[in-house]
């Protein structure tokens, strides 16, 4: 929702320079707070105190989600701007587009509940940082993902606490399955996220050391507006 302001202010991102964005997928810890982007890049516009248009990306049932609630909510003299200045744009599996710098490939990473997308990007220096949503792996999509320079992969939790959360249950993995996983990708570096929240005092050690298992690349487990360097 938008505590998403409060996160951007702490991380040092100014809305001035948000120009892209991607939705992965409808669920409401994604797309509530994408709702509040688009209402203050569109209030600023409105103002004349934003420069250039703002783009997000997504697939067909997160995109029409998306303007469905904005529509709802967010005053015309605002929403006037979407199709001049604010694009919802739809992407399917395995359309590719420039945005930023970057060459980006959406992916459908089939999952079992709400349809999500994940994306492999080319970066301007030539490397591959690939998302793969937050559920297990597909290997559909090997050719895309596959040699990544960075793979964001989610792990719920520890192999070790899979009786207590139930990862599987979930349709999540673990950080041993994170970690097996970059291996058989031979990825170089590996970032963990979407995990549970129970145990963040040991966290970071922890999921590395489970993941580090199986990778012998570097593995980040980030705490929250941490930056991380490419």
């Amino acid at each position: 929702g938008n505590g998403i302001f409060a996160q951007m202010e702490k991380a040092g991102i100014d809305f001035h320079d948000l120009h892209y964005a991607f939705l992965t997928h409808g669920h409401t810890d994604h797309i509530l707070g994408m709702i509040w982007v688009v209402r203050r890049i569109a209030q600023m516009v409105y103002a004349g105190d934003y420069e250039g248009t703002f783009v997000v990306y997504g697939h067909d049932e997160a995109i029409e989600m998306l303007s469905t609630f904005c529509h709802l909510a967010i005053p015309e003299r605002f929403m006037k701007y979407l199709g001049s200045r604010m694009f919802f744009v739809t992407v399917s599996d395995g359309e590719e587009w420039n945005a930023a710098g970057c060459r980006l490939t959406a992916f459908d990473i089939g999952s079992t509940k709400t349809k999500q997308y994940g994306f492999a990007a080319i970066l301007p220096d030539g490397r591959k940082l690939v998302c793969l949503g937050d559920e297990p792996y597909n290997g559909n999509n090997r050719t895309l993902v596959a040699d990544a320079d960075w793979l964001m992969s989610e792990a719920f939790c520890l192999y070790a606490h899979a009786e207590v959360f139930k990862p599987y249950e979930k349709h999540h993995s673990t950080a041993k399955d994170a970690g097996r996983l970059a291996a058989e990708l031979h990825a170089r570096n590996l970032l963990l996220y979407h995990t549970e929240d129970r145990n963040l005092d040991i966290r970071a050690e922890a999921y590395a050391a489970e993941a580090a298992q199986h990778f012998d690349g570097k593995i980040v487990v980030p705490d929250d507006l941490q930056t991380i360097i490419l």
